[in-house]
């Protein structure tokens, strides 16, 4: 039995708004990035909070401007078959979610001036590029999400940059296998929004909202999400191999049964209602594989 929506203007409304089922994207990379940090007694926890603050907030901001542009652009229709959108939904009025929006942003910005004091000018970069990315996702006149680069962009700024930053702000200078590291999570992450795409394939396609999944249709999607999970499994041997990880790395690895769900609901007979359990379980994959490469590193 499905939940009651909340009620407009509501805490709950707002709760929903901000997706707490995707913050495991924003924690995950983090908490590796700050392990590997550890593992090469580079610790810093001033800044890894900053970093686990800024990187949640950037994500709230983002599920927030995503709400409000794809209302606009006529992604959230009826025939969506996904989570409750709050401004389609008239949970949240347009405006308000804009405003949360920036607001979030604002505070990912406070976060930002203090690493920069910590770590320097490329933390400005960082920061100023990850803000961008969440806006211009599905927004601005080209939106990234609209037209088959999400993906890449989700694997850079989910995998490599948020991995890669939060190692910077604590060591102050970047080790090959911190983006090793990235690539792991980032290929996981990235796993979330295939099966994100590929559900929504049809309705996508009717807004004119050219995902990857759209363009590379079933067969290459399902493909694409294969290579994703195989790549992310590979990662922590690769790192005990070549980069001396310890071994207790491989604790990662414990997760594989895990995917075995959301592997089989890929490669099926597309189902909506399926895909969507897939999502969670993808999510959840997300949250203990990093939690387990995180307490491996530092093991």
């Amino acid at each position: 039995m499905s939940r009651s929506p909340p009620a407009a203007d509501s805490a709950g409304a707002w709760i929903l708004a901000a997706r707490p089922r995707t913050l495991p994207a924003a924690v995950a990379p983090v908490l590796v990035g700050t392990g590997l940090a550890a593992s090469h007694g580079a610790l810093a926890r001033g800044p890894a909070l900053a970093a686990m603050a800024g990187a949640l907030l950037i994500q709230v901001g983002t599920n927030f401007a995503n709400d409000y542009f794809d209302f606009h652009k006529g992604a959230d229709t009826d025939a969506r078959v996904g989570p409750v959108r709050a401004v389609h939904a008239g949970l949240l009025g347009s405006r308000a979610v804009a405003a949360g929006s920036a607001g979030a942003f604002l505070g990912a910005t406070a976060c930002g001036v203090y690493l920069t004091a910590v770590a320097g000018w490329p933390v400005v970069v960082i920061g100023l590029a990850s803000i961008a990315a969440g806006v211009l996702y599905t927004g601005g006149p080209v939106p990234i999400g609209y037209v088959g680069l999400g993906d890449p962009f989700v694997f850079v700024f989910f995998g490599l940059v948020a991995v890669g930053g939060t190692y910077y702000v604590q060591a102050l200078t970047l080790a090959p296998d911190a983006l090793l590291a990235g690539a792991a999570m980032g290929a996981l992450i990235t796993a979330i929004l295939v099966v994100n795409n590929l559900r929504d394939m049809d309705t996508d396609a009717a807004a004119g909202k050219r995902t990857l999944a759209v363009l590379l249709g079933e067969v290459g999607t399902r493909a694409e999400f294969a290579l994703l999970v195989a790549v992310a499994f590979a990662i922590p041997l690769v790192g005990v191999v070549e980069y001396g990880w310890p071994s207790t790395t491989l604790f990662a690895l414990a997760t594989a049964p895990l995917a075995l769900g959301p592997v089989r609901a890929v490669m099926a007979r597309r189902d909506p209602a399926r895909l969507n359990r897939a999502l969670g379980s993808t999510a959840r994959l997300v949250a203990l594989f990093g939690i387990l490469f995180t307490l491996g590193l530092v093991a």
